[in-house]
């Protein structure tokens, strides 16, 4: 059988941090911070046995923080060009090294991120960490390069505005000038001259605060103010840089990239170094953050990305047909715009730029997610990925700090997540703190997730959409409802969902033609038996009677199919 990827998203600085106090804009000091060591056996068990096959450990390069470890020759940073006490883990200062705020013995640092590697691989786990190819810290220099390697803009020429050796894109004549509210632009220090383009292919010597501005641009050889002309011979130092630094995390025994914002470096660059990557760990995976459904294919191409994220396509749509802004019927569509690749497209409901499912800007219940985690879960092969707090329905309506109340869990900020800290329950992960209602939204996110590791029909069956046999079907409601089969050996599932508020009855034509596309020839009197809800009843059906199936609000069923 197929293994069917499940990626379950952790963020260390949050996910184990035991310190309560939640100070507004707290220091680590007064709020405390997760550790590589306090992710231990325990928890990676569990997450193995709750189904997850990889971890993505979210902010693991070391990035600009407000904490100063000058003391171990960290360069001290600059406050106003950082976001939040702890800092964007997507502004790195230093590629070869790890977040020091990770470590409970800060000059082991490196040596406690390879012993977590360790510990998850002995759990049967896989790790995955962030690759940041697109931009830097502004105040980036590495101190844990290895020697011979030269820091990014070290050797560059900052009279021009681009040069193909150039790692950065200069502004000549003017210097950096953030647009900062006035109580914030009074403490500024930080000089830069001449100013460099920020992250966002910002070119403009004073980038807002909407802007990324606490990074820098990366040059890949491509002239933004001169038509996108592109100089990739002789192959630009940038490109040699970031190979390196690929096979610097490779060498640690990481299993996967998640590349950030990957469709802002050239397509070039990615089809010259993942082949070159994969020669030396022919089983490391990378994985696209990218938003341009246009390019999808080109990422997917021959030696280049292994999967994409889905996220204009079904989470975007499957978040508006969970509020009720738009009918189920339309994730036949959204299905179909990726149907040669869905194979290859990353799932999910949430994860760290998202609002929570349970937070007032979305459902505001966990549970209120299930009928969408159902399709995101088994509507084909690809992988999946779960945020962590999600599966305990982590509201993400605190006030950390930089990152405000937005429905969010901060990445910039200090802070404990009370839903986290409670299962953590000072190491035990025992569950005994969360309420009954998290307990079962847990149970849900368990049984669903050891459903699709367990059942060939959902980790790498075959995919029939059963919405346009049901179209003209009255007694199948089909701007809330949405069904489908999976099959896969002898198997056949049978996948229902409500995205209503309020539980649902209904009938379902299944047409001959979907037996015959699974092979199924014996079509005589059957059985539907519920696989989520191990308690429900069965359901007897012969072949030409439809279906009659009771659904609860914002829920669903997966049923085996069998004949008598």
């Amino acid at each position: 059988m197929n293994e069917k990827l499940f990626i379950y998203q952790l963020m260390p600085r949050l996910f184990a941090n035991r310190n309560g106090t939640n100070q507004h804009n707290g220091s680590l000091q007064e709020n405390g911070c997760g550790k590589f060591n306090d992710i231990g056996p325990v928890i990676l068990n569990r997450l193995k046995n709750d189904g997850y096959t990889h971890i993505w450990y979210i902010g693991v390069p070391a990035h600009a923080s407000v904490t100063d470890y000058s003391r171990y020759g960290i360069p001290e940073q600059y406050p106003e060009i950082i976001k939040g006490k702890a800092g964007s883990p997507y502004a790195i200062r230093d590629y070869y090294d790890v977040d020091p705020d990770l470590a409970e013995d800060v000059s082991s640092r490196m040596q406690e991120f390879e012993a977590l590697v360790e510990r998850t691989h002995h759990a049967g786990l896989k790790v995955i960490i962030d690759h940041v190819p697109n931009h830097v810290a502004r105040n980036y220099h590495s101190v844990y390069k290895p020697v011979g390697v030269r820091d990014f803009g070290e050797d560059d020429d900052r009279s021009v505005a681009f040069s193909p050796n150039n790692n950065f894109y200069y502004l000549p004549g003017h210097s950096l000038q953030v647009q900062l509210p006035p109580d914030k632009k009074a403490s500024f220090t930080y000089h830069e001259s001449p100013a460099r383009a920020t992250g966002n292919d910002c070119f403009t010597h004073t980038p807002t605060i909407y802007d990324w501005y606490e990074t820098v641009k990366l040059n890949y050889g491509v002239d933004y103010l001169n038509g996108m002309i592109a100089t990739f011979d002789p192959i630009p130092d940038t490109w040699i840089k970031m190979r390196d630094i690929l096979l610097y995390w490779a060498s640690k025994k990481v299993d996967g990239f998640r590349c950030d914002m990957a469709e802002m470096v050239p397509l070039s660059f990615w089809q010259w170094v993942i082949p070159q990557v994969k020669e030396h760990y022919p089983a490391i995976i990378f994985l696209a953050e990218i938003y341009n459904p246009s390019a999808y294919r080109d990422f997917l191409g021959e030696n280049l990305f292994d999967y994409l994220y889905d996220k204009v396509g079904l989470y975007d749509l499957l978040r508006e047909v969970s509020n009720g802004y738009r009918p189920a019927s339309d994730i036949t569509f959204t299905l179909n715009e990726v149907g040669d690749i869905q194979k290859r497209m990353l799932n999910f409901m949430e994860n760290h730029d998202e609002q929570r499912i349970a937070s007032d800007y979305f459902l505001r219940e966990g549970h209120r997610g299930k009928a969408a985690m159902i399709v995101t879960s088994t509507v084909n092969s690809n992988p999946v990925m779960v945020f962590n707090g999600q599966e305990l329905g982590e509201r993400g309506m605190d006030n950390e700090g930089f990152s405000g109340l937005n429905g969010r869990t901060t990445i910039f900020d200090y802070w404990s997540v009370d839903t986290l800290q409670r299962w953590n329950n000072n190491g035990q992960w025992d569950s005994q703190l969360l309420t009954p209602y998290e307990q079962k939204l847990q149970s849900f996110y368990r049984r669903l997730i050891t459903l699709c590791n367990e059942e060939e029909a959902l980790s790498s069956g075959l995919f029939y959409d059963l919405m346009p046999a049901n179209y003209e079907n009255q007694d199948f409601d089909s701007t809330r409802l949405f069904a489908y089969l999976r099959g896969g050996g002898k198997d056949l599932l049978l996948v229902i969902v409500n995205f209503d508020p309020s539980p649902r009855e209904c009938t379902l034509h299944i047409p001959e033609h979907a037996f015959d596309y699974f092979g199924i020839v014996d079509s005589g009197e059957g059985k539907l038996t519920p696989l989520l809800q191990k308690e429900g009843e069965s359901l007897l059906f012969t072949y030409h009677f439809p279906y009659h199936v009771k659904l609860e609000g914002y829920g669903g069923e997966i049923y085996r199919v069998t004949f008598l």
